[in-house]
């Protein structure tokens, strides 16, 4: 089973021992873990080393190391240069994707999205989850008319309470909502790598500095997930971000989700977007891979995950 491997007190060293991933503190060790079992390593602590062989090895395998700020959030990212047999090609096809294949690809990305936050709205039997429907269907291609900020405008209130704002440098579910999204923006990284594309091109995000653009594109859609169990950890009494907290979090890449008659886990679900997306850009046509909507009863289990 992959599992996420969070470095979060201060001192530790990371080394590479016989196909294992070593974390020693005073040149003691503390834990091991077998590498191919590694899904991602998220790093949030101060005075942390680690050994070339263990970056090297991680990258074989396609394990990022991702490295976070006091907030939280992602601030850098370690991935491998090679990914897939025909990387050279599928990045030079993802370079020279036109702007009205984006602005396609956006569309769908974010029609899910809305999607997805309406039915986390309408599971909690929220009134006006109805209205995410009618808003995901005025979606056009490249979303001009920024629906998207329109939508993340009732859906916080909604969800998280009139006072709730998203704030990324703020404590408590905000940090909480950090955390997450960075397990699933690691998650979405690895699978763009093995897809052979490159993160830093994105379709819609396109910040100069950012070196996660293309995997904050295809994040979307898997952020209404750690929504909902950020709402299970705090109807749970969960106010802060901790061990067990953390421990809840790294279950969400064995989330099951639905793609047609399949059932696949987020890891997979990411995986299968990512390749998709590839297609995408080789063929000229906007087909992405994008999992159903999951049902109150399968929201209703990710809220309880915190239990």
């Amino acid at each position: 089973m992959e599992r996420i491997v969070d470095i979060a007190t201060d001192g530790m060293h990371l080394s590479l021992y016989r196909g294992f991933l070593i974390v020693a503190k005073d040149k003691e060790e503390i834990g091991r873990i077998a590498l191919d079992d590694v899904h991602a390593v998220i790093v949030h602590a101060h005075g942390c080393t680690w050994s070339g062989n263990i970056v090297s090895a991680l990258a074989e395998r396609g394990a990022p190391i991702v490295y976070c700020a006091a907030n939280h959030s992602p601030v850098a990212v370690t991935l491998p240069l090679e990914g897939h047999h025909a990387q050279g090609a599928r990045i030079r096809a993802q370079w020279e994707a036109g702007r009205p294949l984006a602005k396609q690809l956006w569309r769908q990305i974010i029609v899910l999205k809305i999607a997805m936050q309406g039915a986390l709205l309408a599971a909690r039997a929220h009134p006006g989850a109805e209205a995410f429907d009618l808003l995901a269907r005025k979606v056009r291609s490249g979303d001009p008319d920024n629906i998207e900020a329109q939508a993340a405008r009732r859906y916080w209130p909604a969800l998280m309470g009139s006072d709730f704002r998203r704030d990324r440098d703020a404590e408590g579910a905000n940090a909480l909502l950090n955390y997450g999204y960075t397990v699933m923006r690691a998650t979405v990284a690895r699978a763009i790598i093995a897809a052979g594309l490159h993160p830093t091109i994105g379709i819609h995000h396109a910040n100069r500095g950012n070196a996660f653009a293309l995997a904050d594109d295809l994040v979307e859609p898997f952020r209404a997930i750690v929504d909902a169990m950020v709402i299970g950890m705090i109807a749970q009494g969960a106010a802060t971000l901790n061990p067990t907290t953390k421990r809840h979090f790294a279950q969400l890449i064995a989330y099951d989700l639905r793609i047609g008659a399949e059932t696949s886990p987020v890891s997979v679900a990411a995986q299968k977007l990512a390749q998709s997306l590839a297609r995408s850009f080789e063929s000229g046509k906007a087909e992405l891979s994008l999992f159903d909507i999951p049902t109150p009863i399968e929201w209703g289990g990710l809220m309880n995950a915190a239990k």
